[in-house]
């Protein structure tokens, strides 16, 4: 591994680690508050927090008002849609089940790449390699797929897809910027817009009369807001700039098997030889998808030196 490259596959697995620990978290708080409220709580805070102490350590100034247009936007799309509607969804449907619908994140990545990106097409070691990955996620919530077929869950997995394919194509789009701007400031203002465009979600579809601050919303708030927002977020505007997109995108298949050890250490859940070999698979579609790159990115450098 290039030495230059340390620093944001660390930010990465750091990505994998806490993002896989929200599901639980963000399932705890909306069975306690209102989710859009809850989320334009979060964010606003947590992109104040990340931006304001940006620019107080840095001495960095806002950017332009074209760059803040910008970053609002993603904002809208990454947070907003990809962030609010998977809480609301919540409500109705397991963490794990939000979970591996989000893990379909990578696969959406691929797809928009192939529509609108000739110089991101992936070879077949990375598709192969997120077959892998996306086998051993299926894998682990096998066993409750038929869930799926419920009608009362139906429109919470829309809006999960929704919010997923928002995630990706934000994602995307922000991959494509070339700006020098601070990119934790840039990440401070998407949450904070994020939070922002949410307000008349939370005022048309949440039941705001059943507002009342529980210990566990509390704690899940303060959870969500320092790690899940402030450091996962930050970490991931920073590995979209250093790191090729769908490499960046394999954190989707980390975070549910995150839930799954979470849920066999803290609640007591079974934890089967499937499991074990779903985790091994993923772990080697990972390995494929970076060799494929690794590979691809030899085979144009010795096209380039011809």
């Amino acid at each position: 591994m290039k030495k230059g490259l340390l620093l944001p596959y660390i930010a990465l697995v750091s990505i994998c680690l806490i993002w896989g620990t929200t599901y639980l978290a963000l399932r705890i708080a909306v069975t306690h508050f209102p989710p859009f409220l809850f989320v334009v709580i979060r964010q606003i805070i947590a992109g104040l927090i990340l931006g304001g102490g940006v620019m107080l350590v840095r001495k960095t100034s806002l950017p332009s008002w074209r760059e803040i247009r910008r970053q609002a936007i993603a904002g809208f799309f990454m947070i907003s849609l990809g962030n609010g509607l998977v809480a609301w969804a919540e409500v109705e449907i397991p963490s794990g089940i939000a979970a591996i619908i989000c893990s379909l994140m990578p696969v959406m990545v691929i797809l928009i790449n192939l529509t609108i990106n000739k110089d991101e097409k992936p070879t077949v070691p990375i598709l192969l390699g997120v077959a892998m990955g996306l086998a051993g996620i299926v894998m682990i919530f096998g066993e409750n797929i038929s869930e799926f077929a419920n009608p009362t869950y139906l429109l919470s997995i829309i809006m999960v897809f929704v919010g997923v394919i928002s995630w990706a194509g934000g994602s995307i789009w922000l991959k494509k910027d070339k700006t020098t701007s601070d990119p934790f400031l840039n990440a401070g203002i998407q949450m904070f817009f994020g939070g922002v465009w949410l307000i008349p979600f939370s005022l048309f579809f949440d039941d705001l009369e059943t507002v009342r601050w529980t210990p566990e919303a509390a704690y899940a708030l303060v959870y969500l807001i320092i790690l899940g927002s402030v450091v996962a977020y930050a970490c991931y505007t920073f590995v979209l700039r250093k790191l090729p997109m769908t490499i960046v995108s394999l954190y989707a298949y980390v975070n549910p098997l995150v839930a799954v050890f979470l849920g066999w250490l803290i609640l007591d859940e079974q934890l089967n030889l499937n499991t074990v070999i779903a985790f091994a698979l993923t772990v080697a579609g990972i390995y494929v998808v970076n060799r494929g790159y690794q590979l691809r990115d030899a085979w144009r450098a010795q096209l380039s030196d011809r």
